[in-house]
């Protein structure tokens, strides 16, 4: 997990570069759609933008590049896959936070952050969800299978 958030660590950098203190594109010359009902169920009722549409898919292809090298697929890797790019996503945007200068942990609150709409706690509904999502996968990928010895 030390890799996944090494790379969500470069990657928030490199959104910051890219957004600086406009978040989830807001200042990018791309397209967006602010408000569609399939936004709410499967965006947390974000906006759409082209960034994202691109940005989203190809970090999804990076994780899965060992597939490729092995050309071999199991059940389990691919769960273990998809937890790492639960865990970098939440850990890229919460870095996004933390080291954007005009952020940082102080201004990580609902006030300050109005794309991310729904919070628990201190922290998005996303971010929960995505650790025990990705919490359940990682035990499944790490469990011996059966008839293994032990």
């Amino acid at each position: 997990m030390f890799w996944v958030a090494l790379l969500a660590l470069f990657f928030a950098q490199v959104e910051i570069q890219i957004e600086g203190a406009s978040g989830w594109g807001g200042n990018l010359p791309t397209w967006r759609i602010e408000k569609h009902w399939l936004l709410d169920i499967f965006w947390g009722g974000r906006a759409m933008t082209g960034y994202h549409a691109w940005v989203f898919p190809f970090i999804a292809l990076f994780f899965h590049f060992p597939f490729f090298l092995s050309q071999r697929w199991t059940l389990k890797m691919e769960c273990r896959i998809i937890a790492c790019i639960i865990a970098f996503w939440i850990i890229e945007d919460f870095m996004w936070f933390v080291m954007n200068p005009a952020y940082g942990l102080a201004r990580f609150t609902p006030q300050n952050v109005p794309w991310h709409i729904h919070w628990l706690w201190v922290a998005p509904v996303d971010y929960w969800i995505g650790i025990i999502a990705g919490s359940v996968l990682m035990r499944y990928s790490c469990r011996p299978d059966a008839g293994a010895s032990a």
